[in-house]
């Protein structure tokens, strides 16, 4: 029986996507949804200046906290951040990220070679560790202005995702925004156009390099409760599953990498249906590696 096609995950990335961008009056015109929900974090990286978002990017939420004039620890914003990391590892990033979901389709696009790796892409993927140090963490709570308040530097200076979902969007729909941009704008579209058209050859490069919020959910990856494992009575070791990962994870020797974002394109890969995923597998390794142990 042939199996699935991964568009189970793309139908619920882009209904996660509209259902957080629900907002359509505010791409009419031109303005941002200020509403209750917009105190809720949400757990993709979602532009808060998004016209129709109707809740809080978690970088940019942590971000404001930490860059506050009138600074507290937000419990809610990194407690937020640790539960689903803690629950679903970078499923999040596979799932319910739209930005990433902007990537996947991007990279449907024919062209004439993809590139899988390349020299210096281990290297690279650690530049995302150094982005959530630097301009998500230590420069909002370092630089300050005359009111004592901290800049969100990887949203005025990086992230993508905010360009498209927000910057594009308000300055094409409100002339009066559209005439106030500048060099800065110009230089985060320069980055948007270089992701989006990276996207085409390279698999989700934002995601492999720039995330800050993928490498929270990174750390969770691990010991997160959904987590993936291999049957090593049914495995074969034909590498098929590696061959399929478009993340170039070592599934073979480590289903749960931090550059996983449990797509589940291994899953579908394997002839003898020896991947699973869920959120007991520990409890069926333990109970394999207990049964066996019960036999010798």
């Amino acid at each position: 029986m042939k199996k699935r096609k991964g568009g189970f995950r793309h139908a619920v990335q882009a209904a996660y996507t509209a259902l957080t961008n629900a907002y359509v009056i505010g791409f009419i015109r031109g303005t941002v949804y200020g509403g209750p929900t917009k105190y809720v974090c949400v757990p993709g990286l979602n532009c808060y200046a998004c016209p129709g978002a109707l809740g809080a990017c978690p970088i940019g939420a942590l971000q404001a906290v930490l860059g506050s004039s009138k600074y507290k620890f937000s419990y809610y914003v990194v407690g937020f951040i640790i539960a689903f990391g803690a629950l679903c590892g970078r499923l999040i990033c596979g799932f319910l990220c739209p930005f990433g979901f902007v990537q996947d389709l991007l990279h449907k696009i024919p062209f004439p070679k993809k590139v899988r790796t390349f020299k210096g892409d281990k290297t690279l993927r650690k530049l995302k560790y150094v982005i959530l140090a630097v301009f998500v963490l230590l420069l909002p709570m370092l630089i300050k202005n005359d009111a004592g308040s901290g800049t969100p530097w990887f949203c005025k200076l990086i992230c993508p995702a905010g360009t498209l979902g927000g910057g594009i969007p308000l300055t094409a729909a409100n002339s009066a925004l559209g005439q106030m941009t500048g060099w800065l704008f110009d230089w985060k579209l320069l980055i948007l156009a270089a992701v989006l058209l990276l996207s085409v050859v390279v698999y989700r490069p934002f995601c492999k390099y720039l995330c800050p919020l993928g490498a929270i959910y990174s750390f969770f990856n691990k010991a997160s409760l959904y987590s993936m494992g291999i049957d090593p009575e049914k495995c074969i070791k034909c590498g098929a599953c590696e061959h399929a990962c478009k993340m170039n994870v070592p599934v073979m020797t480590d289903q749960n990498h931090p550059e996983c974002i449990r797509c589940g394109d291994c899953k579908r890969a394997c002839p003898k249906g020896a991947i699973y995923s869920g959120i007991r597998i520990r409890g069926r390794q333990a109970q394999k590696k207990s049964d066996g142990a019960g036999l010798t």
